[in-house]
């Protein structure tokens, strides 16, 4: 019984039409497995959440009829190569739940639906766990901070002593003028103590600038986006 299950159903004796479908089918079941992990607790694209649906199925179908051909290192590398063309940079979450469908779509292709399901269980499994317990979400602390200031006013080491009480580092990024050069704008790279930002922090830097602009955004994007 376990010899039937794990091996690929190309290899038996059912029809290829039959194969086909029944793969086809076993694809599209686990894209939805692979969707509903990517949308697990987290902000997502509908139209990448799709995506993820269809593409064990294309890739199955791809590999299937390509089986036995010269031609399957060219439709391997073409399935891979859909990755470089997505219109909008991908961060590191999305592209690992695409190659996620893309190899369960791999696995089904050459017919062992039984693997298959397995991996999904497996590396879904994980992924739902790593969500679930919030890992390396110490990056939330990571933020951009800028900070608007009269032209009067000498920037250098102007806030150094707020920025030591609420972050545990931080860097002086780039420094311009706006609106005819009567401001400048500071832009640093801060990693706050806490992931929530202290409203006596913005009050700090506000006694600072004049209460001026002060923006605190989400910073190391660069390192997300792939």
């Amino acid at each position: 019984m376990l010899e039937t299950l794990t091996s690929s159903i190309t290899a038996g004796e059912l029809p290829i039409l039959t194969a086909v479908i029944l793969c086809t089918f076993v694809s599209l079941i686990l894209g939805l497995g692979v969707a509903f992990i990517y949308q697990f607790k987290s902000a997502y694209s509908q139209g990448l959440a799709m995506i993820l649906v269809l593409m064990p199925a294309l890739v199955q179908i791809v590999i299937m009829l390509a089986s036995g051909n010269i031609g399957v290192g060219i439709a391997l590398a073409g399935a891979f190569g859909l990755i470089r063309f997505r219109s909008v940079p991908g961060n590191a979450r999305d592209i690992g739940h695409l190659f996620l469908s893309m190899g369960l779509g791999f696995v089904t292709g050459l017919g062992y639906l039984f693997f298959a399901f397995i991996f999904l269980i497996i590396i879904g499994g994980a992924s739902v766990a790593l969500t679930i317990t919030n890992f390396g979400s110490g990056e939330l602390n990571f933020r951009t901070l800028r900070i608007k200031i009269p032209e009067n006013l000498d920037y250098d080491g102007l806030f150094d002593d707020v920025l030591a009480k609420y972050t545990s580092s931080s860097d002086l990024d780039n420094v311009r003028t706006t609106q005819m050069g009567s401001l400048y704008e500071l832009t640093y790279s801060i990693r706050l103590k806490s992931p929530s930002i202290p409203k006596e922090f913005i009050d700090e830097l506000r006694a600072r600038n004049g209460n001026l602009s002060i923006i605190i955004g989400r910073g190391r994007r660069d390192m997300e986006e792939l």
